[in-house]
This record gives structure tokens, C-alpha cells and sequence, in this order.
């Protein structure tokens, strides 16, 4: 796992500075202890940092062909590089390494961008091609690995994996995008075709740029997208043993490493599954960790640990408390951009603790996105039967009113609170749904912005892209156009932005098995009832793993990595969120209603209602404004 930067110049071959490209790397250097280098040539430069996976010894990057004409440099991880390898040497070409990144350099001279689907694995790289001409920037297929990338001033465009890199390069402005608020306030981050910082792009998932010089720069072209148009026809006996057979695969392909390996275990379903075939497929006892919390109704620390027992792994466990609110530095930092997944905190916190023992984690990152198994997706699933016997008018018109009168209950489940349903059931499932995946809902959001900032969005709602991702969404079923956007947007945006600062902050590699992309189209293929099935979700997940796992962990509650936070806002934590109200950081960036932040935090630590997460919101967004503008 890696680091990367670089510049480009579209209009003449000027010089690159490689200073800068050190520059560049600098604030990076998280990403690759191991090494790094620079590479220029005419209008290029690349640099590259290196957590040294797979031939520790050699693949030193940036790298060039054996006749200089190509040149990489290259994040991630391809699975499946010994098979195309295979198939690239009887095609004449030849290697002077035995790592992934040659074979890179091989599969694009032998098919130009129709090497991507070739590809298995995370990835995103960097490729110049000084006989074409031009600069291939691509990114994996679920956007596993970062890329950012900004047109600057003197006619150059400048990449690199993380934004405080970019950063670095002085003709970058560094100037807020109050669009990017608004969408972090709605969503908990800023999705992948936005940034904090205006001006800055972040290559989408899936999607590659081919920028020749002489020419403008395009619009990326998507290259792979999940697709729930198809069907499969299979038992759920047939599809559970074909399910156990790409997941075997998918999690020993992922166990291919020249350092020590380990894995994530947090005794949920996911993980436990992950570790259940790592055990069957290795001869030693597989390392694993799990972080726990001083809040006993969140903590899953026994059901890892009866896990850990049941396939005898090497097993550590570590507990997060509200004295660990004083990384929230640290985090702000790795993130650069406002980041209020509060899991983020434990996340950090595992991935140090597995680090102590080995450089390469396997989790189980994915799962609920391909298999339907959050609760929101549920509860949509089960929303638009609904709909779909309640005519329009009648929802929107009888329903609506009746949401705003019923009484507000932040403290009971779902399917509990009437209001939150009613509220749902009156709005299309695009708009439900967008709202269900958010923090803070529109008409919050409303009272935060005063007038300034609201007529300065204008007609922006960070909603929308959840509108028109579920619109577009190649699909059958209503469940289908659900998970498809949180596959282009929630995923790449939160889950796997999580995964990667957190892991490369402490210089970790992170797999994530259950993201292989065959699995994902296997899921995709799956008919709604072999996702959903009995109000759960990942149904045929948990009918595959019955051979390995106990029942009481396949069907126990979902409870998720959450961080108390709510109840660390009402003790221990008081006062830092009381001086919310009177940060000087969020007063003078000027966009918000300083009275309802304080209306919030009273409202919070009086028990009236839950805004920890909203508050929790606001204290990442102070520490990156504070870091990127000096506000």
C-alpha cells in the first residue's frame, strides 16, 4: 500500500521541480515508510511512497518499462497478478520483478484502458505513456483506494492519493466549498464528486482520465458500475454453495503477502466470516483484533472472543473510552476533509492495535452494501411495499401532516418511532431513502444556515445525488436502486475513506474480501428475497456461512461499530460540547446560526433529544476548517 503524487502539464512539456513532488509526498509519508521516490521527465513528474506488501525487496516506484516509454506509479494491491502475469509472458512480454506493479505496466501496453476490467484488486495509479503522449490516471471499480486531482494555474493538472498532498502545491487556492458543507452536514462526509476545497476533483470509483497534452481535460469515463438488471436462476442452496465458493476465493487471494497478516474481528457476521475461511485456508493460527467499548450495550468483545476461541486465532482486544476523544486531532488531520463517522475513532484505534503485530488486515468491509445488510436498507425494502399499496395522494396527504404532529421519539428503534416512518412513507423511496442514509435532514439543516449561506447554496441538496443515482440505477427491484447508490456514493465515501485513512494512518494495509467485485456482481444477480428475508438482511449470507459460524452470531441483532458518543456528550464530554456554541472557528467562517448550535448542545445534554451525532459533526467540521483555511 502506497502513496501517490505527480503533475502533468496539458499545454507545453515545462519542467517539473522534483522539490515539489517531495513537497508533495511529504504530508503523505503515513502512507509509505518504506520508501520513496521520484521520477521527471519533460511536461511529467511522479513521485511515490511505499508500504513495501509483495516483493519487499524489489518493485521500487516510481517505475519505468525496460525501454523507458511507460512509467507507473501505483497504489494498491491486484489480486490476480500471477495469472495475468501467466498470460502477459505468453504474450511475449518479459519481467525483471515479481511484484504486481510490472504487470500493471505489461497489461496497459498490451490493451491501453481495456486493461482495467483485467484487473482484480485496489487500486489507483498513475501511467505515462511518453510515446502516446498522454497521463492514465484510474481508480478500482468500489473506489477502495483515493485519488485526487485539481487543474491549476499554469496549465498543469496535479494528482495526488490524499487532498493535503495537493495541498502542498502552492498554485492550489485554498478556498472553502460551501457546497461541501452543506453535503457533509446532510451525509456525515463529503461524497467523492465533491470537496471541502474548491476546485479539487476527486476521480470516481470506477472511472479513469486519459488527458493527452494539447488537449483539455475530459470528463472521466466510467469503466465498471454495479448492475442489478440481471437475475439469477438458482436455489438458495445453489446460490448459498456457489456464495461460499467466490468468497473462499476472494479471502485467499487477499491473503497474499510477503509481511505478517492478520484480520479485523468485531464477532459481527461479517467478520467473523472473513476469519472463519482465513482459519480454514492457513497452518497457522490467524492473528486477529477487536476493539471494545466502556459502554457494555455497544460492546461485542464476548462474541469475538468466542469467535477467536471457536477457530483458536491469536487474539488481542482493546477498549475505547471517552478519554480516546483526544485523538479527535489526530483524525481531523488523516482526514483532512470534515469526516463525522464516528466509528472512525475505533477504527484508528484497531488498526494501531493489529499493526503492533502485522503490516496486512483483512475485514469485513462490504458486506451490508452488497447483501443488504443495514437496517435502513430493510426497513426500505419493507417502506416500499408500502408505497406501492398506498396511492400517492394519499400518502403524500394524509401521512405528511400526520409525521408532523406525531410525537418526536430520537430514543426508540425504527420500526418504533411512527413518525420517522410516517415521514418516510409520505415521500417517494428516492426521497426516504436519501434521507434515512443522512444525519441531518433538510429542514435541520435549514435552521443551522443563516440567510447568508442558504441563498448561497441556492437550489443545492446534497439529497439530490441520491435522487438521481436511485433514477439511473440499472435495476429490478426497489430494493435494487437503494443499494446501487449506496454503492456509488456511501461506500467509496464513507465506509472505504474510513477504512483507508484510518489504516494508513498508522501505515496499515486494509482488504476488504467481501469487496471482491465478483461477489458484488454475484449479489447484485441475488432476487430481493434471498437479501431480505424475515425483516433481516444478508440473508443468503448468513444460509452460506451456517456450516461455519453459530447461530447465535449469524441471527443475533445487527448492532454495527458505533461509538457512544451521545452518551459521552452528557458526561464526560460535556464541556467540550457546550464550547461549540462559542467556537470562534465556526463563528467566523460565517455560515451558521451560532444561537441553534447552542439550542442543539442544550437540547442534547438536557435528554430532550439525541444530537449526539450532530454534534459530533461539528467538532470535525471545526478541526478541518480550522487546518485547511485558517478559519
Amino acid at each position: 500500500m502506497c502513496g501517490i503524487a505527480g503533475i502533468f502539464h496539458l499545454e507545453t512539456a515545462k519542467p517539473v521541480d522534483p522539490a515539489r513532488l517531495r513537497a508533495m509526498l511529504h504530508p503523505m509519508a503515513h502512507r509509505g515508510p518504506d520508501g520513496s521516490g521520484t521520477w521527471t521527465a519533460p511536461g511529467v513528474g511522479f513521485g511515490h511512497l511505499r508500504l513495501s506488501i509483495i516483493d519487499v525487496e524489489g518493485s521500487p516506484q516510481p517505475m519505468a518499462s525496460d525501454d523507458e516509454a511507460v512509467t507507473i506509479s501505483f497504489n494498491g494491491e491486484i489480486y490476480n497478478y500471477r495469472e495475468l502475469r501467466a498470460e502477459l509472458q505468453d504474450r511475449g512480454h518479459r519481467f525483471r520483478t515479481s511484484g504486481d506493479t510490472e504487470v500493471i505496466i505489461a497489461a496497459w501496453r498490451q490493451w491501453g484502458p481495456e486493461c482495467l476490467p483485467r484487473l482484480n484488486g485496489m487500486f489507483a495509479f498513475a501511467i505515462h505513456d511518453h510515446r502516446r503522449g498522454c497521463l492514465f490516471l484510474a481508480r478500482d471499480r468500489l473506489g477502495v483506494k483515493p485519488l485526487h486531482y485539481a487543474r491549476l494555474s499554469d496549465g498543469s493538472l496535479a494528482f495526488a492519493s490524499e487532498l493535503k498532498g495537493l495541498l502542498r502545491h502552492p498554485l492550489l487556492r485554498q478556498e472553502a466549498n460551501l457546497s461541501a458543507v452543506e453535503d457533509f452536514l446532510a451525509l456525515g462526509y463529503v461524497p467523492d464528486d465533491n470537496c471541502i476545497v474548491a476546485g479539487v476533483q476527486k476521480l470516481p470509483a470506477g472511472h479513469f482520465l486519459l488527458l493527452e497534452r494539447g488537449k483539455g481535460v475530459p470528463a472521466p469515463t466510467g469503466w465498471w458500475a454495479p448492475d442489478f438488471s440481471n437475475r439469477i436462476r438458482a436455489s438458495e442452496g445453489e446460490a448459498a454453495e456457489h456464495l461460499v465458493h467466490l468468497m473462499r476465493a476472494a479471502v485467499t487471494g487477499r491473503m497474499v503477502a510477503d509481511v505478517p497478516l492478520g484480520a479485523f474481528l468485531s464477532g459481527g457476521v461479517d467478520s467473523s466470516a472473513v476469519v472463519a475461511l482465513m482459519a480454514e485456508a492457513s497452518s497457522k493460527a490467524v492473528k486477529t483484533c477487536t476493539i471494545g467499548f466502556d459502554q457494555a450495550a455497544l460492546d461485542e468483545t464476548g462474541y469475538a472472543q468466542a469467535i477467536a476461541e471457536r477457530f483458536a486465532t491469536d487474539h488481542r482486544t482493546r477498549t475505547v473510552a471517552a478519554a480516546d476523544f483526544a485523538l479527535i486531532d489526530r483524525i481531523a488531520d488523516l482526514f483532512d476533509e470534515p469526516f463525522a463517522d464516528a466509528s472512525a475513532l475505533p477504527t484508528y484505534r484497531v488498526c494501531e492495535l493489529a499493526r503492533e503485530t502485522v503490516t496486512v488486515a483483512l475485514s469485513g468491509d462490504g458486506a451490508d452494501e452488497a447483501f443488504a445488510g443495514y437496517r435502513r436498507l430493510v426497513f426500505q425494502h419493507q417502506e416500499e411495499r408500502l408505497r406501492a399499496m398506498i396511492p400517492p395522494v394519499l400518502r403524500r396527504g394524509l401521512l405528511g401532516p400526520l409525521a408532523r404532529v406525531w410525537p418526536q421519539m430520537d430514543w426508540a428503534p425504527r420500526p418504533l418511532r411512527a413518525r420517522a416512518t410516517l415521514a418516510s412513507l409520505s415521500k417517494s423511496g428516492a426521497e426516504g431513502y436519501a434521507e434515512a442514509v443522512g444525519v441531518t435532514g433538510p429542514v435541520q439543516r435549514a435552521r443551522l444556515f443563516n440567510g447568508a449561506a442558504k441563498a448561497a447554496l441556492g437550489d443545492h441538496v446534497a439529497e439530490g445525488r441520491y435522487w438521481r443515482a436511485m433514477a439511473e440505477a440499472p435495476a429490478r427491484e426497489r430494493l435494487d436502486r437503494a443499494q446501487y447508490a449506496d454503492l456509488k456514493i456511501w461506500l467509496p465515501g464513507d465506509i472505504l475513506t474510513k477504512t483507508d485513512r484510518m489504516s494508513m494512518g498508522v501505515s496499515l494495509e486494509a482488504r476488504e474480501p467481501l469487496l471482491d467485485y465478483r461477489l458484488v456482481e454475484f449479489a447484485a444477480a441475488l432476487p430481493a428475497a434471498m437479501r431480505v428475508k424475515g425483516g433481516t438482511g444478508k440473508a443468503i449470507l448468513k444460509r452460506a456461512m451456517e456450516p461455519y459460524l453459530p447461530r447465535d452470531i449469524l441471527y443475533r441483532p445487527k448492532m454495527g461499530f458505533v461509538t457512544p458518543v451521545s452518551q459521552w456528550f452528557r458526561g464526560a464530554l460535556t464541556a467540550q460540547a457546550r464550547a461549540l456554541s462559542t467556537s470562534s472557528t465556526l463563528a467566523r467562517a460565517g455560515w451558521f446560526d451560532m444561537a441553534e448550535i447552542e439550542r442543539i448542545v442544550a437540547a442534547h445534554q438536557s435528554g430532550r433529544r439525541d444530537h449526539g451525532r450532530l454534534i459530533w459533526q461539528f467538532f470535525m467540521l471545526e478541526k478541518s476548517l480550522a487546518k485547511l483555511f485558517g478559519i
